[in-house]
């Protein structure tokens, strides 16, 4: 047997030895339920390094709100505090930001690891560090500070430690930098996987020049400062993650003051990527949304003004092809991957001055591409965490505007609104100066310093302030005409479209009217896509001719409304007409593999009513068939949309094979779809599935009223296994229900029952 053979087979031996004798861990029962008060008992309260007293005061959904006498206090408290709620969840984002995933599921990892090494998310980290402002650089060392003290000190480490085989290690600021850069990926990304496959077609160039002209096209949040664009005509979506933001201004609103709406849209599962907190401290005095091991409040509001945004889907990458460049240009380095079970790994990373040359990654390896190198914004040191300490700290529009200067990665959509009743909006972002959409997925390299040489900040772009029509709406669309390119692969326009239509029929907004609609499910894209495949069967006699079974299922079309209710089966039936056709279609049009790879494409059917339009009438025929065939058989397959379309709340631990099955909590049919304003994303199939992401979180505020907050979480605040707020909130997030979270001290100590003093 050859040697390197031999070593395999006696790694899988000692891998299968180490898991037998580690099962103990991995096999571990969940620990015993514990309610609020026995949870809270484990937080620390003495021997603290504190320069006072320091308040942390709980509501029944553990919800803490923070009061102390120094910002590095309130800091330190907050560090204690995500801790206490999320500390597996941290270490096990920190294990992926460095590119640690090996360590913690094995072999399987290696390959992960691989392309993250290259991503390197970290890079930046000690130059953001170096060059944060005074109070952020504090701000952030306090919080460490808060996270290492409690994970030092705790007597009990979350059950994810011991499935995962994770050590408690220090944190250290550049930690909490990585974890941010990793939740600042491009986008964009996900749309190169999509297309780098089919770039070896024929027809590439066109095929290019079409998704990059349609997905550019999208109804914009705002023109020029007092003006809004224009709705283009309609576009059909494809399944993206987004998120929604709204601002009304208060002459709209039924109080009198401006009102924000926001509900963010990512992964599903347990825990929650957000928790909810409030801090009072001499500069601080806010409430919002956290993502955990971040201490900044991304969604929320002070008692001055209310903030929200959404993806802005920037175009803040670029791919360069290195094919050419002699050995000189190329800097390598060695890492170290420690694998769990296994032996130790070794990766080589390559760094151009273009950026890391990230088909070195094993799941790009496969494609047939030259060596590509990424220029990322994220690999610069910008101060993302300082922006939004500022936005929390801001009274007026001047200031909140400003307070992005160093904002640059993920680009946002940032919109605001006040206690005067004034609104506005803003992109946080650095741009390069790019003079016109790319002409190919990657780039020759003569390009790079004229786009690269000089970034535009949200300082130099459009921005609106209280716009005539006195509200704004964002939903991962264009922001505003631009001189540079903003980016090119924005969200298809229904959702902006909706909110709109559903704002400008209200004449006085209120927390119902938002309410409502955060939990809206009509899809409008749907409804043109089933009248022009209705048309299309008409005109061909395909409708007449439809056996009873396919007549049935065109009469279900006719008949939906287009709302994706739980108990729809119109929408069961124009999902599987849809994937019937779809698939058949573009097999026709680009044969097997490419058809296949093109169905399933993100930004495809983006493009499916041009195709439709231009295809001869064969191809048409046979595809409509197909969907007619599909519909059909699948009329008794689901009683209902709820029974078709899932979610299940889970912990990325029910994915472990064996032991899965215990990290699954809930799961129940579930209105909504892939662009609906309350998205609940799917891929696209005629079979039953799963969410995989959409709205995760609720806010809504009336700055008339500094306790008129609202939250609610798809899922619960504590990130530890079998304790009562771990899946608390999900009857208030199906039912369409929040949880007021107050600002002013009275009324935070009349709802926030549970009181700890942290003392030195």
């Amino acid at each position: 047997m050859p040697a390197h053979f031999s070593s395999i087979a006696a790694g899988l031996a000692l891998g299968a030895a180490v898991l037998a004798l580690s099962a103990c861990a991995v096999l571990a029962p969940l620990p015993k339920p514990k309610g609020l008060a026995a949870r809270l008992e484990s937080f620390p309260t003495r021997g603290l390094p504190l320069d006072g007293r320091v308040t942390v005061r709980w509501n029944e959904r553990q919800i803490p709100f923070i009061e102390a006498g120094s910002d590095g206090d309130a800091a330190f408290a907050l560090g204690l505090v995500h801790a206490h709620l999320r500390l597996g969840q941290m270490a096990t984002a920190r294990m992926l930001a460095r590119g640690r995933v090996s360590e913690m599921i094995g072999p399987m990892g290696i390959d992960i690891d691989r392309g993250l090494r290259i991503l390197s998310y970290g890079r930046a980290a000690a130059e953001i560090e170096r060059t944060m402002d005074g109070d952020a650089r504090l701000w952030v060392r306090r919080f460490v500070d808060g996270v290492n003290h409690y994970q030092a000190s705790a007597a009990e480490l979350p059950h994810d430690f011991a499935v995962l085989g994770l050590e408690p290690e220090p944190w250290t600021v550049a930690d909490v930098l990585a974890i941010g850069r990793l939740g600042g990926t491009d986008v964009n990304w996900l749309v190169w996987a999509d297309l780098l496959p089919l770039r070896a077609r024929e027809d590439w160039p066109d095929l290019w020049a079409r998704l990059v002209r349609e997905g550019g096209t999208s109804f914009a949040s705002f023109g020029a400062p007092g003006r809004t664009a224009a709705i283009p005509p309609w576009l059909a979506g494809i399944p993206r993650s987004g998120s929604n933001s709204v601002a009304v201004a208060g002459r709209r609103s039924a109080t009198g003051g401006a009102l924000m709406a926001n509900d963010p849209h990512l992964g599903i599962f347990i825990p929650n990527v957000w928790l909810i907190a409030g801090v009072r401290s001499p500069s601080y005095h806010a409430v919002g949304l956290m993502a955990p091991g971040l201490p900044i409040f991304a969604i929320g509001r002070n008692p001055h003004i209310a903030w929200g945004g959404t993806n802005m889907r920037a175009a803040s990458s670029d791919l360069y092809n290195v094919d050419d460049l002699p050995a000189s240009g190329i800097a390598e380095r060695r890492e170290r991957i420690g694998v769990r079970w296994w032996f130790d790994d070794e990766t080589t990373v390559r760094e151009t001055r273009w950026g890391p040359i990230v088909t070195d990654a094993p799941l790009l390896a496969k494609l047939d591409l030259p060596p590509l190198a990424l220029k990322w914004t994220g690999h610069s040191a910008s101060d993302e965490i300082g922006a939004m300490l500022r936005v929390s700290r801001a009274r007026n529009f001047p200031e909140f505007r400003a307070a992005f200067d160093s904002f640059a990665v993920p680009g946002q959509n940032m919109l605001y609104a006040d206690r005067e009743g004034n609104i506005g909006q803003v992109m946080a972002v650095w741009l390069p100066t790019r003079r016109s959409a790319p002409d190919d997925i990657f780039l020759d390299r003569d390009a790079h310093d004229a786009s690269w040489g000089a970034m535009r900040t949200g300082a130099d772009l459009p921005y609106s302030l209280n716009p005539e029509t006195g509200f704004l709406v964002s939903a991962n669309n264009r922001p505003s005409d631009t001189d540079i390119p903003v980016g090119f692969f924005f969200s298809p326009s229904d959702r902006v479209r909706r909110m709109t239509a559903l704002i400008a029929d209200e004449t006085a907004v209120d927390i119902e009217s938002l309410k409502a609609l955060q939990q809206d499910i009509y899809m409008s894209s749907s409804v043109a896509l089933r009248d022009l495949f209705l048309s299309r069967l008409d005109g061909l006699g395909l409708t007449a001719a439809a056996e009873a079974r396919g007549a049935e299922a065109v009469g279900r079309l006719r008949e939906w409304d287009g709302e994706y209710r739980r108990e729809s089966r119109g929408a069961v039936t124009f999902e599987q007409f849809r994937h019937g056709f779809v698939r058949r279609f573009y097999v026709l049009r680009y044969g097997e593999d490419d058809g296949e790879a093109f169905a399933k494409m993100r930004r495809g059917t983006a493009l499916l009513a041009d195709d439709i339009a231009a295809a001869d009438e064969a191809t048409v025929r046979e595809a409509l068939a197909a969907g007619l065939r599909a519909a059909a058989d699948g009329l008794d397959a689901f009683a209902d949309w709820g029974d078709m379309h899932r979610l299940r709340l889970a912990h990325p631990l029910s994915n472990v094979p064996l032991i899965g099955g215990r990290y699954r909590f809930a799961e129940e049919g579930v209105g909504g779809s892939s662009e609906t304003v309350m998205k609940t994303a799917h891929g696209a199939t005629a079979e039953r599935h799963t969410v995989t992401y959409g709205s995760n979180a609720r806010h809504i505020s009336d700055l008339s009223d500094p306790d008129a907050n609202y939250f609610v979480l798809l899922g619960g605040q504590d990130g530890w296994f079998n304790i009562s707020t771990m899946l608390d909130q999900w009857e208030l997030w199906r039912r369409g229900e929040y949880v007021r979270v107050p600002l002013t001290p009275s009324e935070v100590r009349a709802e926030f029952p549970h009181v700890l003093t942290l003392e030195n």
